[in-house]
């Protein structure tokens, strides 16, 4: 798509491309675009600090939409953030698809602004739909651009923006996008370096629970999931009769309320919408019940942290294809949305908590299969991409 906006003085590729000394001397200024939730927050947030860890005078934006958690996530990060319109990619003939060359003419006019702006040496991309617009404004500019594709299935953004560059790192190796390479997945250094036997017994005080007590930790990611939400409510009196306490995170504006209209109370069991600091859940948790986010399950991997997964059922299937790496290698059990039943929690969850052997072994094999330098990896080829 051309972008008419783009003055004809715009830098050349060959222009842009910056030698170690010149990145030193003019300013390293890194764009970094992507967002909508947290699954596209976190490596982006990830990049930025190994980025900043390997050059404290690098340059930092971020990109997103004005609707987004980046908002509030990557100010509170320390990175300024700039938006663009909102600009969804229509998956079947609609009105939509007649108002979208004018409105990503718009977003693309926005997203030029905002690289002469920021003086880019290179473009940052982890998907979402704010990448599409960046993605042609830095092609038209000459702008170095690398991608992180997070998830087995490659979203149409990161599928475009693949085409304009040979620097795209992956969280998967079953990933099929052009250029790709397995990198593994950012995340935050609490993350990757936590020892989560060192740290459980400080998680679990920190997070309002017994620091002995088996512990079932239960997160439908950042939105939630009313599925799981409603089963594990119906499920406290078995999981309550078992011996364990549980940590409900129930997602923003989800939490469980009783027959009365009060939120649910329960012995042993806990509520709350949000939790920042996930190092804490993870180190907390004997067991993890969750979606199949690919943050989620590559953190999973990581820290070594058993679980269960259950796949968003709607979309493309891409949470299944992200948790089949772990679940094969032994490390997550996946259970079908539609299977998740109190029945199911009693025949399968339970034994599964009751047997710490088992819990061990699966959480060795997937530490075995975790990625945990990704962060840097990325941080490295961004590097290259400019000074190549």
């Amino acid at each position: 798509m051309a972008d008419p906006a783009t003055p004809k003085s715009a830098p050349s590729a060959t222009a842009r491309r910056l030698s170690a000394e010149a990145l030193a001397a003019e300013g390293f200024s890194v764009v970094l675009a992507g967002g909508g939730s947290a699954g596209h927050i976190s490596p982006l947030l990830a990049i930025a600090a190994a980025l900043r860890a390997a050059d404290p005078h690098v340059r930092l934006l971020a990109v997103g939409t004005a609707d987004g958690m980046e908002t509030r996530l990557v100010p509170a990060a320390g990175v300024e953030l700039a938006v663009v319109d909102r600009v969804p990619l229509p998956r079947k003939p609609t009105a939509d698809l007649f108002r979208l060359p004018g409105r990503m003419l718009r977003a693309v006019r926005q997203a030029a602004e905002i690289l002469d702006g920021a003086n880019a040496s290179v473009l940052v991309g982890v998907g979402g739909y704010v990448c599409t617009p960046m993605y042609l404004a830095a092609r038209r500019r000459g702008i170095p651009i690398v991608i992180h594709e997070a998830n087995s299935k490659a979203g149409l953004a990161n599928r475009l923006g693949a085409r304009f560059t040979a620097f795209v790192g992956t969280a998967f190796a079953q990933t099929r996008i052009r250029h790709g390479q397995i990198v593994g997945m950012p995340m935050r250094r609490q993350i990757s370096g936590l020892d989560r036997s060192a740290a459980r017994m400080a998680a679990r005080t920190a997070l309002g629970l017994d620091p002995v007590l088996p512990t079932l930790i239960v997160t439908g990611g950042s939105l939630g999931a009313l599925r799981i939400n409603q089963t594990v409510a119906q499920s406290l009196p078995a999981l309550h009769a078992a011996g364990l306490q549980v940590l409900h995170i129930t997602g923003r504006g989800k939490r469980i309320m009783a027959d009365d209209g009060t939120e649910l109370i329960a012995q042993r069991y806990r509520q709350v919408e949000y939790v920042d600091a996930m190092e804490d859940v993870y180190a907390a948790a004997d067991l993890l019940l969750c979606r199949a986010g690919a943050g989620t399950v590559s953190e999973l991997a990581a820290v070594g942290l058993p679980a269960v997964v259950i796949p968003l059922p709607v979309g493309n299937g891409e949470q299944a294809l992200n948790a089949a790496p772990l679940v094969a290698a032994g490390g997550a059990v996946l259970v079908q949305d539609s299977d998740f039943t109190v029945d199911w929690l009693e025949r399968e969850l339970l034994p599964l908590l009751k047997d710490p052997q088992r819990l061990e072994s699966m959480g060795r094999a997937g530490r075995e299969l975790g990625i945990r330098n990704a962060d840097v990896r990325m941080a490295k080829m961004v590097r290259e991409a400019a000074g190549q």
